[in-house]
């Protein structure tokens, strides 16, 4: 069994604060018995996120910092045919226009239905396709998109974006110019779209702009995957951590006691902690039995091990 879990630790003081004092018991106990293997280093700016990094580590696949097919796995996922055409994931979004700059909600805050997903897709869909882009609806936040451009073009996962201002973002590649006109003339025609009077006389925030990310040509996956527990995600990313410590408190009390419980029976497992900057993998190894008293006794508080993450 392993286990992968996003958004383990933040970077904010708020955040860390919150990380500091929720208790997680079988966590605790957990990280004394296991062993620390793996780490994935890098920084809180690069494109693509260290789940994302780990995940793709783990499924076989080749690929470079903000350049990994997520798209396409997603949308075979979602029943669509790939093919050997490179694919971005379209993701429609609200951008709140601030003072002094923009800030990107979360696709899911637009709480779409299929319908209304699918009619904001065709009316978009003309300016892609006039190009000799297809288009593709997945899920009411899964919109996609294939083009020859897309193929190695880096960019940033949309969890990078979310919360914080998409022109930080944007791809600085130059074959991203097409990209970027694109967005722009989204925009002008989302702006006065009819579609969003209707959003906006219900006292629903406009769908205002598109995110592009995890381009490439689909690729086979040659390991296991392993489970993803994305319970911090959404709390972590509208920094309500109020929700994230509780989160936490239900990972520890279902799937991480569970977990404890097959590593004491002696059972394979591996832990993988992400947070913004670097991922840290734990192992059940074969210990001595001195080895295992002294991690029973200096046991450390998780906030210590998930702060340096």
């Amino acid at each position: 069994m392993h286990l992968l879990i996003p958004f383990a630790a933040p970077l904010s003081e708020a955040g860390q604060h919150a990380l500091r004092e929720v208790n997680l018991p079988a966590l605790e106990s957990l990280l004394a018995r296991l062993t620390p293997t793996a780490r994935d280093e890098g920084d809180e700016y690069r494109l693509s996120t260290p789940p994302e990094r780990e995940l793709a580590r783990a499924l076989g696949w080749a690929g470079s910092d903000g350049v990994l097919p997520w798209a396409a796995r997603a949308a075979a996922a979602d029943g669509l045919d790939t093919g050997d055409l490179p694919w971005g994931l379209l993701s429609p979004v609200h951008w709140q226009v601030g003072p002094e700059h923009l800030t990107m909600g979360d696709p899911e805050a637009l709480a779409l239905d299929a319908a209304e997903s699918r009619a904001f897709l065709d009316a978009v869909r003309p300016q892609f396709e006039s190009l000799g882009w297809r288009c593709a609806w997945g899920a009411p936040t899964r919109w996609y998109v294939a083009h020859e451009s897309l193929a190695g073009l880096p960019t940033a996962s949309l969890d990078r974006a979310i919360g914080r201002n998409p022109d930080l973002w944007m791809p600085g590649d130059p074959r991203a110019r097409l990209v970027k006109r694109l967005q722009a003339e989204l925009q002008m025609l989302l702006y006065t779209h009819a579609l969003n009077d209707a959003r906006e006389a219900r006292g629903q925030e406009p769908l205002n702009s598109v995110w592009l990310s995890g381009c490439g040509v689909r690729q086979a996956e040659r390991g296991e995957a392993p489970r993803v527990l994305d319970a911090l995600r959404a709390p972590a990313l509208r920094e309500d951590w109020a929700a994230w410590s509780e989160a936490w408190r239900a990972l520890d009390r279902g799937v991480l006691r569970e977990a404890l419980a097959a590593a004491q029976g002696g059972r394979p497992l591996t832990l993988t902690l992400c947070g913004e900057r670097h991922a840290q993998t734990w192992e059940a190894r074969p210990r001595g039995i001195v080895a295992t008293l002294r991690g029973q006794w200096q046991r450390a508080h998780p906030a210590a091990l998930l702060a340096t993450l």
